[in-house]
Parts: structure tokens; sequence; C-alpha cells
């Protein structure tokens, strides 16, 4: 019975659990899993906590249903009666410039703009910012296949203005990375394969909406009672759920809390894995789903190359902050999940999002729950320098200039993320390429999550699967 060790509790290495438990069946194999958490919870940035009456996020907030294979995972566990859609009834986005917030103009796909007339009536670009826009669809398309940061990219085709006040605050809050030295290939490739085949991310973009409208006018009408999907989706008891669900599916002899590792080594065919208390457990295959500079430090003893190679992923530091008022204290309106903040307008924080008002379940309908997001992309050092209090006051201080809200605050909770989030550097991939082929003379060593392929739910639980694949067909 060959054994299989995945080091790492976090969404990566449940999903690879809970694939290699359930396709062991398919392949008519049986397989022995040990998953070895250093602490006392599953889960890794996945954390929702029940506070009283409130549901408060940790880390993320949702998934993304495009990416399927998140979907599938909490389908294949039993979860989908518990998937919760966003209240799409009161959905927008507000970037906040020159002191007031303006709502991302209709038509904006990420950060193309697809329709005329809401961009012309926005007052979030000037015109000169408007018509170097517009002239995306005549810039010819860049002939060097090299990796380009999204800075770069993103002022090459639409211009110095887009990026300031919307590219960089939306990518901002889902990459915490600053787009001077993103990687374009890494994060964004759509973007780049529409330049490169349609000339222009204006017409690639208006082109591929015409394709998806045209698909889901040629579909079958969705049965009753179907799950409702909108962009974002979430679970009716918070992220947490899916952890623990792939947890519950792995089951408890499976799995060790509070097991650290120090190193792991080669041995005979397979490998030794050596714990932070000196115990050595042996296994066929090791799976690694820690974060890069973790997993680097458990393979150098026998690969300083590799090591040094995922040493070179550089990372972020970020916080949440949720905090609740309630509804009668708060006299200025909260339009939209919340709104975005441009780097150039020098606040302290990134982004909010009015939790309790984008997802149901989430506070008592007298009170309203709002999360503020710190560090990351810019002010890295609030997240280290300031306690929570004055995390809360600096929050407070923030909203009130943003939104005019100067309501007592009834609870507040803090988190913070060090090193937390992987950035994507320019030449990424590139690097990824060289770690992919330092593992491949190491027969049996997977490394998996965040750091490598994909920093979301879906992107981490499909690299999951992928490599416990490999192992239930070798």
């Amino acid at each position: 019975m060959p054994k299989v060790i995945i080091i790492g509790g976090g969404i990566a290495g449940l999903a690879a659990a809970v694939h290699l438990k359930s396709g062991a069946k398919a392949h008519d194999k049986t397989v022995e899993v040990l998953l070895l958490e250093k602490n006392s919870r599953t889960g890794g940035k996945i954390l929702t906590e029940k506070i009283g009456n409130y549901l408060i996020e940790g880390g993320p907030d949702s998934f993304l249903p495009e990416k399927v294979w998140s979907v599938n995972l909490a389908r294949h566990l039993g979860l989908e009666p518990d998937i919760l859609p966003s209240n799409d009834a009161f959905k927008g986005t507000f970037i906040y410039s020159r002191g007031k917030l303006h709502s991302l103009p209709e038509g904006v796909m990420l950060m193309v703009p697809t329709s005329f007339w809401p961009m012309a009536k926005s007052h979030l670009i000037t015109w000169p910012g408007k018509l170097r826009m517009g002239m995306e669809m005549f810039i010819p398309k860049r002939r060097s296949r090299d990796d380009e940061s999204l800075a770069s990219f993103v002022t090459r085709r639409l211009g110095r203005e887009c990026l300031e006040k919307i590219a960089e605050p939306l990518v901002a809050g889902i990459h915490t990375s600053n787009p001077d030295n993103m990687s374009v290939l890494a994060t964004f490739p759509r973007f780049v394969q529409m330049e490169q085949k349609s000339g222009s991310l204006i017409h690639g973009m208006i082109s591929s909406m015409k394709h998806r409208t045209h698909a889901s006018h040629n579909a079958p009408p969705p049965k009753a009672g179907a799950l409702k999907f909108t962009f974002s989706m979430s679970f009716r008891n918070g992220m947490q759920a899916l952890s623990q669900a792939c947890a519950d599916h792995i089951g408890q002899d499976s799995i060790r809390m509070n097991a650290g590792v120090k190193a792991v080594e080669p041995k005979g065919r397979g490998y030794s894995v050596l714990l932070d208390t000196g115990e050595s457990l042996e296994a066929d295959q090791v799976m690694i789903a820690s974060a890069a500079y973790d997993a680097a430090a458990m393979v150098k003893g026998f690969d300083e190359t590799l090591a040094a190679l995922m040493n070179k992923i550089e990372w972020s530091s970020s916080g949440t902050v949720s905090i609740a008022f309630r509804k009668e204290d708060i006299k200025v309106p909260l339009n939209g999940f919340g709104f975005i903040v441009p780097r150039v307008e020098g606040r302290r924080i990134n982004a909010s999002t009015y939790s309790s008002i984008k997802w149901s379940f989430r506070a008592p309908e007298d009170t309203v729950l709002i999360r503020v997001f710190v560090g990351g992309g810019h002010h890295e050092e609030l997240v280290h320098d300031l306690d929570d209090a004055g995390m809360v006051r600096m929050v407070l201080e923030e909203l009130d200039t943003v939104l005019g809200l100067k309501a007592e605050p009834q609870f507040s909770k803090v988190y913070r993320w060090h090193r937390g989030m992987p950035k994507y550097t320019v030449g990424h991939l590139d690097r990824i390429a060289q770690i992919d082929r330092a593992v491949a003379k190491n027969p049996g060593l997977h490394l998996i999550g965040c750091s490598y392929k994909g920093i979301g739910i879906g992107d981490c639980v499909h690299e999951a699967q992928i490599a416990a694949e490999k192992i239930l067909k070798s």
C-alpha cells in the first residue's frame, strides 16, 4: 500500500487529500494518506469565525465559480445546498478618487472599457484619460513575447490614468501586489492572448462578451431550483465550510495537527519526513503544500538549487479589519458591495467590502458588517507596526474620510497575514519552469499551493488535483 504524506493543511493540501482518497477507488487502488498541519486547525488562510451573531471572514470571503474546480469540489463534498450567491441586487464597485466615490462605469470588464456612453458620462477618468483609453483600439500589438509588468502593459495599451485609477486598485485587492513589478503573463495571461489574437483588448473583450451572450442564448433553460451563479460565491456558514468538509471527508485518522515539519529527505525510493519534535515518518511520495519559503527550508538539505529557486518568490503581508455598526448610526449611503482606493490617493487602506450587504447571514438585521483591507499593495508597514487598537482607529479615520462614516463601532476583529500572499513578479513563469525541472529530478516529490501556479482557491484546488492524479496513475 503506497503511503503519501501531505505537508500543509490549507485548501491545496486538503483538496489533494480528498482527491487521493476519492480517486483511489476509481483507480482500484488503496492509498494511505497522512496530512500534517503545523497549526491546531486546517484551512490555512480560509478562516471563518462565528462571534456572537456575526460571521467573520479572516481570509477570503468567496470563490470564483468561473474556476469550476471549487464548485466541483463543493459538490463532491455535498456542499451544493450551502453554496451562497452574492446579493446582486446591491452589486456595484466604487472607486475613491479626488475626494469622492465614483461608480466603476458600466461595461468596464476588469480594466477594459466595452461601452462608450457609461465611460463618457463617468467623472472617474478625465477626458484626456478617456480619449487615451479609446485609442487602445489603434495601438499596435507588442512584437516581443517576453514578460512585462502589469503596469507597463496597462500603460502601453490603455494609458497611465487607467492604470492608476482602475487597474491598480482592482488587482491590488486580488493579488496584494504592486503592478510595477507584477508579471502580466502570470497574473493576466488572458489579456496578453487578447492583444496577440485581436490586436486590441477592447476588440477582444467585446468579441468574448458576444460569444458568451450567444452561448447563453442557445443554452437550455436552467432547471427549477438550480444553483444561481453570481460572479463570486460563498457558503451560508462561511468559507471555512469548504475546508472543514474536506477535513471531514479525509477523516481525523488521516490528519495530524500541531505537526510542524523540519525537513524532508530522500530515503530509499521514498522520503523521510522529520518533524519539529524529532519524530521521523516515512512515505513513498510527499506533497508539500506549504508556502514556498517554508518548503525551501524543508528541502534545502538535499537540493539547494531547488530551495534557492523557491526562495526567489517574493511575498506580501496584509490584514483585514471587520467592524460592525448599528444601522441607525450610519447616516451616509453604503452603495454597492464596497469601494476600492487607488494607491495614488495616498490613503492608508486599500479597499472595503460591505460584508452584510454583499452576503446574507453575516450580521443581525439591525447592524451592518464592514470589512476593510490593509497592506499588500501599499502601506504594508501598517500590518506590522500597528496593534489591534491602533489598526481599528486608523480604519475608522479612513472610513470617515472616504465615506463620511462617523458611527461608533459595536464590534471589531483584526486579522493579519504576515508573508501571506506570493507576489508573481516579472519572470515568475520562467522561475516556475525552473522549479518544475528541479522537482522532476526528485521523483515522488510534489509542490502545490498558491506559491506557484495560481493564488485563487480554484487554482489551488486544480493544481492539487493534478498532482494527486499523477500519484494515482504512478
